[in-house]
């Protein structure tokens, strides 16, 4: 999984429409992160991606490094502000907030912040097509060049026992994670990580769809599975940390430019 960096990612000597926000100040860090991880539920809110009460999305917080921001249990992703996170400690306890988290949030989450202290986000929800595909047991194959950001970056955690309560399942999941930036999670869902809150999300979106989209080809015939050398040099190329990041961009400006309150 690659750090956010723009070398190599596009022609030096023309400006880029997005750049890197520059954040002088821890303070601004946390509100830049709870801002970009409401909008994450304003996203995930627009593509359909609740079931129920499952799903949720964290950030590390920048200065209490062993506690994240989540959404509260039960609350529509559709509604949720700035205002309704919850700063949750790695051992389960809420230092901000006064609602009830999800308790596999809380299981799945911790283990992978605690096991990955380069990931600053984690998204994970029981959208349609992800589920579905994880279902079948398998890997995501190279048959488009999107999904080649996750050849090679991607596991199957391929051991379903329930519903995730035990954060020792949560250990489990991040250990099968490894250095990757997604896993399949067998009969369950898709989970992705970024160094960003918003590399987390697009990773998210784009993973549903390609889940999607080999659903697609699959029904309709035998997809032409790309070359390996292939793969591998598109998904440097498109999965990179910072293309990641870029690729979210215009999800994250539509999103707060049309519903502004998300900030509040």
């Amino acid at each position: 999984m690659s750090e956010i960096s723009t070398s190599g990612s596009h022609d030096a000597s023309l400006p880029l429409y997005y750049e890197l926000p520059t954040l002088a100040t821890v303070e601004e860090e946390r509100r830049h992160r709870q801002e970009r991880l409401a909008a994450a539920f304003r996203i995930f809110g627009r593509f359909g991606f609740s079931e129920g009460v499952a799903g949720h999305i964290t950030a590390r917080d920048p200065e209490h490094t062993d506690a994240f921001w989540v959404n509260a249990f039960g609350q529509p992703f559709s509604d949720i502000r700035v205002s309704d996170l919850l700063l949750i400690s790695h051992t389960g306890a809420t230092l901000h907030g006064s609602h009830a988290v999800n308790q596999a949030a809380f299981a799945i989450h911790s283990g992978i912040h605690m096991a990955r202290p380069d990931v600053v986000a984690a998204a994970h929800s029981h959208s349609l097509h992800g589920k579905a595909w994880s279902a079948l047991g398998r890997m995501l194959d190279p048959i488009t060049q999107d999904s080649c950001v996750f050849y090679d970056n991607h596991v199957l955690f391929d051991d379903y026992t329930g519903v995730v309560n035990d954060p020792e399942e949560g250990k489990r999941i991040a250990y099968a994670l490894g250095g990757h930036a997604a896993a399949i999670l067998r009969n369950h869902g898709l989970l992705t990580v970024g160094h960003s809150v918003d590399e987390a999300t697009w990773l998210f979106v784009t993973m549903e769809r390609t889940c999607q989209a080999q659903l697609l080809a699959e029904a309709a015939g035998t997809p032409v599975v790309m070359e390996e050398a292939v793969a591998s040099e598109t998904g440097s190329l498109v999965g990179n940390g910072f293309a990641g990041w870029f690729s979210a961009q215009p999800m994250f400006d539509q999103i707060i430019r049309e519903q502004p309150d998300l900030l509040e």
